[in-house]
């Protein structure tokens, strides 16, 4: 279980994936926020610090990985997991500069939301 110190800010914008998922991780222990768009997580994170954030890649407006790009100018110290429906999804160079690997990519729809939160667990711990 996660200590509820720990800021996650989940961005999705299916209403019902946004509000399960933020239900799970809460009753895992996190400090949970939400947005459903790009645009809405940016201005959360420009006055609230978080330790990390799960990101639908397929959002209206700025993309989950550009959204990723701009969060970390914004918080350089904030982790980052995608949750997406792309089993395509490749990581650029930029978000592999970040600090994304293939193993923080996790498919819609995630059969053990176990497995994510504790992929946002181990990525703050090491990051402490």
């Amino acid at each position: 279980m996660a200590d509820d110190s720990v800021k996650v800010l989940i961005v999705e914008d299916e209403v019902t994936i946004r509000n399960s998922l933020s239900a799970f991780m809460e009753d895992f222990g996190f400090d949970v926020s939400t947005a459903e768009s790009a645009e809405e997580a940016l201005k959360i994170l420009e006055d609230t610090p978080h330790d990390a954030a799960i990101i639908d890649l397929r959002l209206t407006g700025m993309s989950g990985d550009m959204l990723i790009i701009n969060a970390y100018k914004l918080q350089p110290l904030m982790r980052f997991v995608i949750h997406t429906g792309s089993s395509g999804f490749r990581l650029s160079k930029e978000l592999k500069q970040i600090g994304l690997l293939p193993e923080h990519i996790f498919l819609k729809p995630q059969p053990d939301l176990e497995k994510l939160a504790q992929c946002v667990l181990d990525l703050v711990r090491q990051k402490a």
